[in-house]
């Protein structure tokens, strides 16, 4: 069971008392286990972890690690395999936990290398993470100096694996919660830093996301944007008429320029585009830990310049900007 009360100290002391309000009865409602059906199973594994002690716990390398292979023997090593195995898939990491080496769908790392030199230093700043997944870049992020780290994201499944990755870690001023950007109160104005990646292209209003991103920080905060664009001019924005790379869910997807405006309309600041690159079969693919389809069942078979519906493969802009 994670205290949270770390986290409400925290949040009260940057003045987000309306969210501390609220907060106890959005975990308790999405946590309730008659509105997931699996969430007690997810919850059962977690509970049934063999009692594990190390201290070795590496959050600045390109996989999260925890543990060693000889702090536990064997049959614990499958034991804790088999146990990891059950919350499959697994999209965001890599991860290493105790010898056990998860060679998730995507390398999180190599996006995460794209960004850490270029945003302003972590070091003892209070940061949200939306559409953070399992919690992935929340672990690099507390490597790299922040004081707490928030995650929101809506899929329990993605909590879950968070909440067996932080048992094995033991406590820690990091925290993955069921939520969704929308759950937070308006005038929220209390992170440092907020990072958004791979969650714009999902909204249906990209400039609401944009704003309520804005929202969430203090003023002069800093914000890190990842998502999908195209190549194009001032003003050019694909809307797929159907799917994208077979996902229901994208739905604008800008020019750089075009993101950027959105940004400077959204009363952003010194907006800065550091990075556009193609996402790869190497960074996104099908392993032993998520044996669904990946990228390259998305891409044309004849031309992997488009995804199958014949729209441009997907690239990826990360933008940061500041707060007014």
């Amino acid at each position: 069971m994670i205290d949270y009360q770390p986290l409400y100290n925290t949040l009260l002391d940057a003045k987000a008392d309306a969210w501390v309000k609220l907060l106890p009865q959005q975990l308790a409602n999405a946590f309730d286990p008659t509105r997931h059906g699996t969430l007690e199973q997810w919850q059962t594994v977690i509970e049934c972890l063999p009692k594990l002690t190390t201290t070795h716990r590496l959050l600045d390398a390109d996989a999260v690690q925890i543990g060693r292979s000889n702090d536990l023997s064997d049959a614990d090593r499958m034991k804790l395999e088999h146990q990891l195995k059950a919350l499959h898939p697994w999209r965001k990491g890599p991860y290493e936990l105790f010898g056990i080496k998860i060679d998730t769908e995507w390398r999180s790392d190599w996006k995460w290398d794209r960004l850490k030199n270029h945003i302003t230093p972590l070091n003892h700043r209070l940061v949200l993470d939306v559409g953070c997944g399992n919690g992935y870049h929340c672990w690099r992020m507390m490597g790299a100096g922040a004081k707490m780290v928030v995650g929101i994201d809506p899929f329990l499944l993605n909590v879950m694996q968070f909440q067996l990755v932080r048992k094995l870690h033991g406590e820690a001023p990091v925290y993955v919660l069921p939520l969704g950007i929308e759950d937070l109160p308006y005038g929220l104005k209390a992170f440092d830093t907020v990072f958004s990646m791979g969650v714009l292209h999902h909204r249906r209003s990209p400039i609401d996301h944009l704003l309520e991103l804005r929202d969430c920080l203090q003023p002069g905060g800093e914000m890190v944007l990842e998502t999908l664009v195209i190549d194009g001019r001032l003003g050019e924005v694909l809307l797929p008429e159907g799917r994208y790379a077979k996902m229901r869910n994208v739905w604008f997807l800008p020019s750089s320029e075009t993101l950027m405006s959105w940004l400077k309309r959204c009363g952003f600041k010194n907006i800065r585009l550091i990075d556009v690159t193609q996402t790869s079969v190497e960074e996104q693919r099908s392993t032993e830990w998520m044996q669904l389809h990946s990228l390259k069942d998305f891409l044309s078979a004849e031309n992997p310049q488009l995804t199958c519906e014949g729209l441009p493969a997907p690239k990826r802009a990360i933008i940061i900007a500041n707060n007014a």
